[in-house]
């Protein structure tokens, strides 16, 4: 895992340092995992499947972060620290990342982007998350 690349950003102000509590690293662990199990569940509209998987993913990334004795200043840079904070490789940041744009999208503007594929991917990104956690 790369130091030297999370330093960077918090030299631009996109990350700080901040000790890590072992409390709040098991509290993301296990919102994560509820909103995995939640997402998981028969019956979920696309758009709950969506928004939980979106938030265990972004739960378990915010895990290793702050394992890492980091605090994001955004929600979107948890993700880009990923193959910094649990050795991801693109095909998990990139869905997350692109995922995040959805989500906003979702929540924000009322855009209807939200896809069957897309909310498979990020819940198995998610469960891959929580397996390197």
């Amino acid at each position: 895992m790369s130091i030297k690349e999370l330093e960077n950003l918090v030299k631009v102000g996109q990350l700080k340092q901040e000790a890590s509590a072992q409390a709040e690293i098991e509290t993301h662990i296990q919102s994560g995992r509820d909103r995995l199990r939640d997402a998981c569940a028969e019956g979920i509209s696309l758009s709950g499947k969506f928004l939980l998987g979106y938030s265990a993913a972004y739960a378990f990334s915010l895990a290793a972060l702050r394992r890492h004795g980091y605090r994001p200043a955004n929600r979107y840079v948890v993700f880009q620290c990923l193959p910094h904070t649990l050795s991801v490789g693109p095909e998990i940041w990139r869905v997350l990342a692109d995922a995040h744009d959805v989500r906003n999208g979702f929540e924000y503007e009322g855009s209807d982007e939200v896809t069957e594929d897309l909310s498979n991917q990020v819940v198995r990104c998610a469960k891959a998350l929580e397996r390197l956690l």
